[in-house]
C-alpha cells in the first residue's frame, strides 16, 4: 500500500484535530464544545455540501450512469441491514441485532463530508449527484431494521409507523441536504460566486471544529464499549471493511469515477450514529444504545476517516 496516503491523510488538519479531541478527553482536559455549536457546525456542514453538489448538478447532465448510481445506492442501504441481521443474530438478540443492522445499513454525513475534503486536498474530482445518493441512502435501512426487530422479535406490540416514517423521512440531517441540494440546483448561477465563501472558504474551519467535537464525543463512549469489546471491534471494523469493500466493487461495474467511486465505497461502508438512533429510541426502545451507538461513533467512524478513505483510495487507483 501506498503509506503517503494515509500520512498525507493522519496530517490532514480535520484529522488532527479529530485525535486532538479524543487526546484532550483521555488526558481529562476540560475542553469542551458547546452543544449548540456542535450542531450549528452539523448544520452548516450539510448545508454547504448540499449547495455545492446543488451548483455541480446544475452543470451536468441527467445519464445513465447518474441514474444507476443513485439506484444502486437505494438497493445497497435497503439490503445491507439483511446481511448484518444475519450475521448479528448468532450472538445478539433480535432487538440489538436489528439496531446495529439498521446503523451499519445508514450512512455517516461526516465521514463523506470528510471524504470530500481528502479529495479536494488532492485535486480529484466528483459528481455533485452523489450528494443526493448520500442522502437517499440514510433512510432504507431505519425501515428494513424495525421491520426485522418485529418480524424476529417475540413482542406482539404494534409499531408506529407513522411516526417512524417521519423520523426516517423527515428527519433533519434528510431534509436540510435534500433542500440545499434543491436550492444549489434551481438558484441562478450568479449565486455560486457569491457563495463561494460559505460553500468553500469557511468549509475546512469548521469541518476542523466539528471533528474536535466528535473526537471528545468519541473518546466519551470507549468505556462503555468495555463489556462488548470483543463483537463491538469484530464487527465495527470487520463488517464495514467488508462493505466498504463490496462497495468498491459496485463502483466498479457501474464505472464510477475515482472520486465517485470512494465517496460510494465509504458510504456503503460507514454507519450512523445520528439519524438511526433517534428512529431507534421510537421505534426500538428495547435496543441497547450503549452498544450501537458507540459502536459505529467510538470504532468505524474513526477506522473510516483514519484508515479508511486512503485504504479505499489507494485500490481504486490500482484496479481502475
Amino acid at each position: 500500500m501506498d503509506y503517503s496516503l494515509v500520512i498525507h491523510n493522519l496530517l490532514s488538519p480535520p484529522i488532527l484535530f479529530y485525535s486532538l479531541g479524543m487526546g484532550a478527553f483521555l488526558l481529562r482536559s476540560d475542553l469542551e464544545i458547546p452543544s449548540t455549536l456542535g450542531k450549528l457546525f452539523s448544520l452548516y456542514l450539510l448545508m454547504a455540501i448540499g449547495l455545492k453538489g446543488g451548483f455541480s448538478i446544475q452543470q451536468s447532465t441527467l445519464d445513465g450512469t447518474m441514474i444507476k448510481t443513485l439506484a444502486a445506492s437505494i438497493l445497497v442501504a435497503a439490503s445491507t441491514p439483511f446481511l448484518a441481521f444475519y450475521l448479528l443474530r448468532t450472538r445478539l438478540g433480535a432487538y440489538d441485532a436489528a439496531a446495529i443492522a439498521a446503523t451499519y445499513g445508514s450512512i455517516s454525513a461526516v465521514t463523506f463530508i470528510t471524504a470530500i475534503s481528502f479529495l479536494e486536498k488532492l485535486g480529484t474530482e466528483y459528481d455533485g449527484y452523489m450528494i443526493a445518493a448520500m442522502a437517499l441512502m440514510e433512510s432504507p435501512a431505519i425501515i428494513v431494521g424495525v421491520f426485522l426487530a418485529n418480524r424476529h422479535s417475540k413482542s406482539t406490540g404494534s409499531v408506529e409507523w407513522k411516526s417512524l416514517l417521519q423520523e426516517a423521512l423527515l428527519n433533519g440531517s434528510v431534509v436540510l441536504i435534500l433542500g440545499s441540494l434543491l436550492i444549489g440546483y434551481l438558484a441562478d448561477t450568479e449565486y455560486q460566486a457569491a457563495l463561494k465563501p460559505f460553500t468553500s472558504d469557511l468549509f475546512k474551519g469548521f469541518l476542523c471544529f466539528f471533528l474536535l467535537d466528535m473526537g471528545l464525543a468519541s473518546a466519551r463512549r470507549i468505556r462503555v464499549l468495555r463489556k462488548s469489546a470483543r463483537i463491538a471491534l469484530t464487527f465495527g471494523i470487520g463488517f464495514a471493511l467488508f462493505t466498504g469493500l463490496a462497495g468498491i466493487a459496485f463502483a466498479y461495474l457501474l464505472n464510477l469515477s475515482h472520486g465517485n467511486a470512494l465517496l460510494f465505497a465509504l458510504l456503503c461502508g460507514s454507519a450512523s450514529y445520528i439519524a438511526v438512533p433517534a428512529a431507534m429510541r421510537i421505534a426500538v426502545p428495547q435496543a441497547n444504545a450503549s452498544l450501537y451507538v458507540p459502536m459505529s461513533l467510538t470504532i468505524t467512524f474513526p477506522f473510516n476517516i483514519i484508515l479508511g478513505i486512503p485504504l479505499y483510495y489507494y485500490l481504486i487507483s490500482i484496479i481502475w
